[in-house]
């Protein structure tokens, strides 16, 4: 079996590795398995690593590049919420310390012997700095109070000594991730990394299902994850017909995006709105945010990148973390999932309804805020009025049933079901600009197994 997991970029070795794409297959919305939910323990890697590339150091100041949110926006926002009291976890290649970042908080480290605060990709540093980074002349944080809990989950510049290839980080570590950060008190929790794989092939990543059940169900967290990128990332774009999710002809599977039930995910549009050529849809999308041509913060520690804007879904997804951070922020009162259903209602919707690539539309953060977003009762699904099926009974009748479950089943053994994926490294090409019809994006990494 192929997987594709990656930070939302593109690798060459990659594109040979795929071969030939994955054909259409009937796939349904995934079951949650209560027994899959790791244990709780402290964070380490999966086994001995070693560092086998250099870190990016070089510091920068602003080039190119807009604004995902402009500054009149911001500050009729931040007149409203700040995201003062909220932390947003930001699991992904760690996020380096930053004179912009003052409020980071160190999370932990899957992939060496660091606390999370180590940026060798530069990645997570820049997903940090779009959700909370101070404000200054060339670029500002959308919810600038927020605190952020750096979580380092995967790395291409590391290797595991016991095993081939380069790279850290699987779907068993960043379930273990959702569940630590959720322990440690995040009330958002920001996902930009996506592993993919043909719909005849899905990826065995029940541990991860349960981490995001429990996530949102029992620990009241905002989970918003990336929808991934096409082409050598993801391989090919899923059917694109409008008006109703079509889960019988997909061609790739995303995880954890499939986890509609317990995750907002975050496709790309570019600066008028349109959906960006290289997002992937799918029955799963919610929202869109802009996410081409993107700036944020230089893991050196200084400023901002020097080297060009980047695109990616990577940088949609924390917009969207960040505006759940501002609503959380102004309304405590409201759950996880109340938050996430204002999201989509406050979207600007698309003409023919609900979108493959953009869900229920772009996110439009002042309605989301104010009093424009649509607030369900507890006991409305988030999904049903999209999802066919005996899936659409609801988050909350399948929070019952799951944690009925799980109070009968012992989860000390829960990951061993997974070990085939304990050793399904990351493979990476030195960060590079490449040029499409939506522009630039950023070439992080990807992996096959």
């Amino acid at each position: 079996m192929t997987t594709r997991w990656a930070p939302l970029a593109i690798t060459a070795a990659l594109v040979a590795a795929v071969g030939v794409a994955p054909e259409a297959a009937a796939v349904a919305p995934p079951r949650v398995d209560a027994s899959a939910l790791p244990s709780p323990a402290p964070p380490a890697p999966p086994g001995p690593t070693e560092q086998v590339g250099a870190c990016e150091t070089a510091p920068g100041t602003s080039r190119g590049g807009r604004a995902q949110i402009d500054r009149t926006t911001l500050a009729a926002l931040w007149n409203l919420s700040r995201g003062a009291g909220q932390t947003v976890a930001v699991i992904d290649t760690g996020v380096a310390r930053h004179r912009l970042l003052p409020r980071l908080t160190p999370g932990g480290d899957y992939v060496a012997t660091g606390d999370g605060t180590q940026d060798c990709d530069g990645h997570g540093t820049m997903v940090a700095g779009i959700i909370a980074a101070s404000p200054t002349d060339h670029f500002a944080g959308i919810a600038p109070d927020a605190g952020i809990l750096a979580i380092r989950q995967s790395s291409v510049e590391f290797r595991r000594t016991d095993g081939d290839g380069t790279g850290v980080g699987d779907v068993r570590t960043l379930a273990q991730a959702v569940r630590m950060a959720a322990d440690a008190g995040a009330t958002v929790i920001n996902v930009s990394t996506v592993a993919c794989t043909p719909a005849s092939e899905p990826l065995d990543d029940r541990a991860l299902g349960a981490a995001l059940a429990y996530a949102v169900d029992v620990k009241n967290v905002v989970v918003v994850v990336a929808a991934g990128n096409t082409g050598a990332e993801c391989g090919p774009q899923n059917p694109v017909r409008g008006g109703a999710p079509d889960w019988d002809d997909v061609a790739v599977v995303a995880s954890p995006s499939w986890y509609d039930e317990y995750v907002l995910t975050v496709g790309s549009v570019d600066g008028a709105g349109r959906p960006s050529a290289f997002t992937l849809g799918g029955p799963w999308v919610d929202v869109a945010a802009p996410g081409e041509d993107v700036l944020s913060l230089d893991p050196a520690g200084d400023g901002v990148r020097d080297d060009g804007p980047v695109s990616g879904t990577s940088y949609a997804a924390p917009v969207v973390a960040a505006v759940a951070a501002l609503i959380r922020a102004r309304s405590p009162e409201l759950t996880a999932r109340q938050v996430m259903r204002r999201i989509e209602e406050a979207a600007v919707r698309p003409t023919a309804g609900w979108d493959p690539l953009v869900g229920h539309g772009v996110v439009d953060v002042m309605a989301a805020l104010s009093d424009g977003g649509a607030v369900p009762t507890p006991a409305s699904p988030r999904t049903a009025d999209r999802r066919p099926g005996p899936a659409s009974a609801g988050r909350d009748g399948r929070a019952v049933a799951f944690w009925g479950a799980a109070a009968c089943i012992a989860v000390g053994g829960a990951l061993t079901a997974l070990t085939g994926l304990a050793r399904n490294p990351l493979r990476r090409r030195r960060r590079e600009s490449v040029a499409d019809g939506a522009g630039t994006r950023d070439a992080e990494f990807g992996s096959t197994r």
